[in-house]
């Protein structure tokens, strides 16, 4: 009997390559240049050292593997499909690109089974891993090897170490030890406008190097070499990076190693001459009978393990425990201490800045939710994200709940992204609100992605005084309101800032902002609610007594200034209202009944936020007035700085009756 023949695990390799070109050359657009030249290093990572299952994609202990070169797209859609990832049909592969695909032309989380995180723009996805090695070793250190002991897997290429967010995540990953990580750099020297080197001289193995990594470089089409620098990197105690170097569309004949083959560069002709090049005999999506079953084999290795885990999951005493904690559910009694300080809160009201009601807020909750974990990009006693009692998370046993980001505000964001993708962590941390300016890309993928990450963005406005328009945020508010599924919280408070944080708590599919003050401002909330009124959007604070002429909508610290200009107008002869708006996100998501209520029918409406005033048209109307920001801050004491620029009750109630 004549045994079965190995198949090469080159030409496995080939099946990516040719996946890759076909459905690029499909669509007329994409990228097959780094796929095809991958394909050798993910045959090598995908059949002898990653651990999945695609049985299960969400198994919580398998490795996660990212593609931080997200155009990269078709090798990860290509070793979905050929590993048996049942979503990713060969007609998904055919659709590339195309509406209603699930291969979309950058890889999406939560579109496509086995997709770990959304990458595109380049450097999140290295960022991004960096969180989630953060977060396997935290709940390494909470369960234990029996249920988390996984690794991370990375592919970077040239631009994503191009971009500066690379560097605060190779420097944050170097200083944590983060050993169960592993970057696999695309070492290719081609960028879309030629080779790398015309715009970067800079050694990348040297620089991983200097922030504490482990580095080898191999040949990147060497598989038994691959092999060796793979295992050699699950060794180590320390993270590693090994630098693969490659031909970009290898395979591709005559267009094997252009470097102008970044992009859809594989026409009629040069497909077929890649073809040949290959000794693939096939046509367009169709992959040999024994090079498919090989892969399917080689997608089936995991199984074994994951049967294994299952009976040690099942086994455990802390099985619900886990298992509630990765599915991102609340322990119970999560909100009673919270509760307990809103009502003495109520019972006696201490006036002072809402960043230290928010620190308030955090030590009643950090306790009653273990999976929180805390930080700041260097800015600990500003942002108040410290609670008593917090330990470090750092190396040897990564046990602590706090993380010393330094300044490091949009690697911090992509990492926290990144722990709330891994799951069974529930990631803040703070800066200055002037530079989410700096976190942004980081912000805006958590909000496409949908994931529960808490950004504490304390001196929010001209309040925070003597810092001046450098620190002052003016347009922050409204850019971030601007963006689709944020949730930008900014409380009034104590009452305010402890509901804003169940809120976003319990918003599972949406990051959070906390626009936080460094000033004290008035208490606002003095009766107690049946309900939390915060998650409401938006509600009426302070009723008008007889028939409103006036509404006044205001956040955060404005809201002690809408009572006052109440107040004024009440002295006056004209009845106000107050509506306090802690998230206008979450105001949208009311009933039309309920938002027209909270309107209201007054002929005047007036808005006062220390911001600009784009946005507060929803609820004033083009022909409301608004009181507030109109260029930069400037420098000086903030009591100062709200009567130079008119941000006043008086300018309040003198407006409101200049319209009336």
């Amino acid at each position: 009997m004549t045994a079965p023949m190995t198949v090469s695990p080159v030409k496995m390799a080939d099946a990516i390559r040719v996946l890759s070109m076909d459905a690029v050359h499909a669509a007329k657009s994409g990228h097959q240049g780094a796929p095809m030249g991958l394909a050798d290093v993910a045959t090598v990572l995908w059949t002898k050292f990653l651990k999945y299952d695609p049985a299960r994609p969400d198994w919580a202990d398998r490795d996660r593997f990212v593609l931080s070169a997200g155009h990269a797209s078709m090798l990860i859609y290509s070793l979905l499909h050929l590993t048996g990832f049942k979503a990713v049909t060969m007609e998904q592969i055919r659709n590339f690109r195309q509406w209603g695909s699930i291969t979309a032309g950058h890889p999406e989380y939560g579109h496509t089974p086995g997709v770990e995180c959304t990458t595109g723009p380049l450097g999140q996805g290295i960022a991004t891993a960096v969180g989630m090695a953060m977060a396997e070793r935290s709940l390494n250190a909470r369960y234990g090897d029996d249920l988390v002991d996984h690794r991370t897997w990375v592919i970077a290429g040239d631009g994503c170490l191009m971009e500066g967010v690379s560097q605060e995540a190779i420097s944050l990953a170097g200083r944590l030890k983060l050993s169960r990580l592993t970057v696999l750099f695309d070492d290719n020297n081609t960028t879309i406008d030629g080779a790398a080197t015309i715009s970067e001289t800079g050694d990348q193995m040297a620089r991983f190097k200097a922030a504490g990594w482990l580095v080898k470089a191999v040949d990147g089409h060497d598989h038994g070499k691959i092999a060796a620098a793979m295992r050699w990197a699950t060794r180590q105690d320390r993270p590693t990076m090994i630098a693969c170097r490659t031909l970009i569309s290898k395979g591709a004949g005559p267009k094997e190693g252009d470097v102008h083959g970044h992009g859809y560069s594989l026409f009629d002709e040069e497909a077929t001459l890649a073809r040949k090049a290959m000794g693939w005999p096939l046509p367009p999506f169709e992959i040999p009978e024994d090079i498919a079953a090989a892969w399917l084999k080689a997608g089936r290795k995991g199984a074994g393990a994951r049967r294994k885990w299952d009976a040690r999951l099942k086994s455990s005493d802390r099985a619900a425990e886990f298992r509630r904690a990765m599915k991102g559910d609340l322990p119970a009694g999560a909100f009673e201490a919270l509760d307990a300080h809103i009502a003495r809160n109520l019972a006696e009201p201490v006036a002072n800045a809402t960043r230290v009601h928010s620190g308030s807020a955090l030590a009643a909750l950090t306790p009653a939710i273990p999976e929180m974990i805390g930080g700041s990009a260097d800015l600990t006693g500003s942002n108040n994200t410290y609670v008593k009692g917090m330990l470090p998370l750092d190396a040897p046993d990564y046990a602590g709940t706090y993380v010393h980001y330094g300044v490091r505000e949009h690697g911090m964001a992509a990492a926290m992204n990144g722990m709330a993708l891994h799951g069974g962590v529930i990631p803040f941390s703070g800066t200055f609100m002037v530079f989410s300016d700096y976190s942004r890309a980081a912000i805006r993928l958590g909000a496409l992605m949908g994931v529960r990450v808490i950004h504490v963005m304390t001196h929010d406005s001209i309040g925070l005084g003597e810092d001046g328009p450098t620190h002052q945020p003016v347009e922050h508010l409204a850019a971030l309101r601007a963006m689709p599924n944020l949730l930008v919280f900014r409380p009034a408070d104590a009452v305010e800032a402890a509901e804003c944080w169940r809120a976003a708590l319990e918003a599972e599919k949406s990051p959070s902002i906390m626009a936080l003050s460094r000033q004290k401002t008035p208490v606002a909330r003095k009766a107690p609610a049946t309900e939390n009124l915060s998650a409401r959007g938006a509600y009426e604070l302070s009723p008008s007594e007889g028939a409103a002429q006036v509404t006044i909508f205001a956040s955060g610290t404005e809201v002690g200034v809408a009572l006052a200009a109440q107040t004024l107008l009440k002295g006056e002869g004209v009845a106000a209202r107050v509506v306090s708006t802690p998230c206008w996100e979450l105001f949208e998501q009311q009933s039309a009944a309920y938002r027209k209520s909270v309107i209201g029918a007054a002929p005047v409406r007036v808005a006062v936020e220390a911001a600009v005033k784009f946005g507060w048209e929803r609820f004033i109307g083009e022909d409301g007035v608004f009181v507030g920001m109109t260029g930069f801050g400037a420098s000086a004491p903030y009591e100062r700085l709200y009567k130079e620029f008119g941000i006043t009750a008086e300018a309040v109630a003198a407006a409101a009756k200049a319209k009336l």
